[in-house]
This record gives C-alpha cells, structure tokens and sequence, in this order.
C-alpha cells in the first residue's frame, strides 16, 4: 500500500508486486471503481488472480485514503479521473509493452474507456461491469430523471444509511445475492465519507447525454478484445444498458467483444460470486493473449454465456 503524488490529488494505491516483485513481469490488471466507493471491495478478487497477475487498484479523487490537494478544486470529468489514473500507469511503468488489463466497474467503465484508448498500445484487454449504454427514447429519459432524483436524495441524505433497516436496503440495492457483512459495511461507509462534490459531479455526468453518447462512441474504438459483464439483477443500473452495448460493439468494432451475464446476481459480481467472476476474466485474459497472438481462432468459449 502506497501513496503517489500527482498533480491533482496524492493517490493511495495498492500493488501486489511490492510484496512480490516477481509479479512485475506478469501482465497488469488495472482496476477502476465505480461510484463513491473505495477500492477495498476489489480485494476479494485480487487474491483470486494474484499469482497470475499484477494487480493495481487505487482510490480516486473524493474516495477513500485518496486526498485532493489542499485550494485546489479538480476536474470531476471523465477526463480528469483519466488524468489521474494515466499518471499513476506512467508512474509504475504499466505502458511498458503491452502487458495491461483495465478493469472499469459501473462509473469506472467510462474511465477505463478513456484509458483504453490513450493507452490502446499497452492494451491487451478492456472489461466492461454494469456500464451499459441506452437508446435515446422517452423512456430512457424518465429512468435517467429518476436516477438523477435519486441521486440527489441518496446525497443529501445519506447519512440515514448508517442506521437500519436503510443500512441493509441500501446494501441490498447494489448485492442481489449475499455478500460478506464486511464489505457490506464498506460499500455503505465509503458512500458516506466520500467527498460530496466529487460524488454529485460523478453521479450527474453518469447520466448526461452529451457523455453517454461520447461514452458510447469511444467504447467501439477500443481495438483490443472487450468483455462485457453484468448481473442480470443489478437493482443499481438497468442491466440492458450492458446488453445493448454488447451488441453495439459486436455489429461495429474491430476485436472481438464476449458477453458474460450472471442471471442471479447484482451490480457487485466481484463480492456477489467471487469464484465464478474470477473465471470469466481469467478466461478472457487468456483469449485476449491468443488475439494480440494474432492467433484470435484459438480463442475459446461463446461470444455470449448465461451464468445461473
């Protein structure tokens, strides 16, 4: 666990090759974190994929151990998380090669978008979780006024969900399925002591138009292999949006896209089913090693799979 000081906030991150260098010649994962939440509920999955894989996770501007550098006011954009977390890359020289995994989870999807194509050289593969895209219809513009109202009141009265039945309710929303009371605890502190400028920036620009079309536009133009995920439950964000995003990609993009739905789980497949999760990206790890093999025809498993 380390800090690394950046232009814009000092980074509190974690890297498993500190406490085994051997690891810094195995290809990097990059984990990035959805909204207001610290990057704690990723370590589950880290110790599935640690002795395979150099892991990096880190707190973003406004969450966690992170801290935003003292009269400064940072951009809370897609491209200012970018910046951030583009920095941190350089520093632990993960764009050495193309030996780099990006893993972006609800909000995080769009920044490891950003950072798939500003590191598309280094790339060997995107995962998408629970951030999806949406046809622009009436419909959709009343669920994302709704998204936004909630948003609102989730921020302006978020300090009820420290007491129940609201605790257990708000927990519930993002894990369909039963997760550890632990990281239950977590998901619900690090909503509440996020920094809440940084947490409404992100929540409004989740659901602005100008962004989801950019979003959607840039997502197509990863050329590495892109996998799509989703718990088919997820209470958070309409799990569809993950579907259509999928099948936008599969008609247009040049690299492969896989779609993986967990039908009976949430918006946190990392902590919902751990096991399970950890297979899927293991697997298109592998597969995306094959392509930039230019051996794509050795890839194995279905564009799509249904996980029960």
């Amino acid at each position: 666990m380390s800090y690394f000081s950046g232009s814009r906030c000092n980074m509190f991150y974690t890297d498993t090759a500190e406490n085994n260098p051997a690891s810094k010649d195995k290809p990097a994962v990059l984990f990035v974190n959805g909204w207001a939440i610290s990057s704690r509920y990723w370590q589950p999955l880290l110790e599935k994929l640690a002795s395979d894989y150099r892991c990096v996770t880190y707190d973003q501007s406004g969450t966690g151990k992170t801290v935003i550098r003292q009269n400064q006011q940072p951009s809370f954009t897609i491209e200012g998380f970018a910046d951030e977390a583009a920095a941190l890359i350089e520093h632990l020289e993960l764009n050495k090669g193309r030996n780099l995994h990006i893993i972006g989870h609800s909000m995080g999807g769009m920044v490891a978008t950003e950072l798939s194509l500003r590191f598309s050289d280094s790339l060997l593969s995107s995962t998408i979780l629970a951030c999806g895209i949406f046809e622009e219809n009436a419909f959709t513009s009343a669920g994302l006024m709704f998204l936004g109202g909630l948003i609102d009141f989730s921020m302006n009265f978020r300090n009820i969900f420290q007491v129940e039945p609201l605790k257990s309710l708000f927990i519930r929303r993002a894990a369909t399925a039963e997760i550890k009371r632990e990281y239950g605890n977590i998901i619900v502190e690090d909503f509440i002591t996020s920094d809440k400028d940084a947490t409404n920036a992100v929540g409004r620009f989740s659901i602005d138009r100008k962004v989801l079309r950019t979003y959607t536009k840039h997502v197509i133009e990863i050329a590495s292999p892109v996998l799509c995920c989703v718990g088919m439950k997820d209470h958070t964000i309409p799990p569809e949006g993950t579907v259509t995003l999928y099948h936008t990609r599969k008609k247009k993009a040049t690299s492969p896209t896989k779609l993986v739905q967990f039908m009976n789980l949430g918006h946190l497949p990392m902590l919902e089913d751990t096991e399970r999760f950890a297979e899927q990206l293991k697997k298109h790890f592998e597969s995306a090693d094959q392509f930039h093999k230019n051996s794509p025809h050795e890839a194995t498993g279905n564009d799509v799979l249904q996980i029960v």
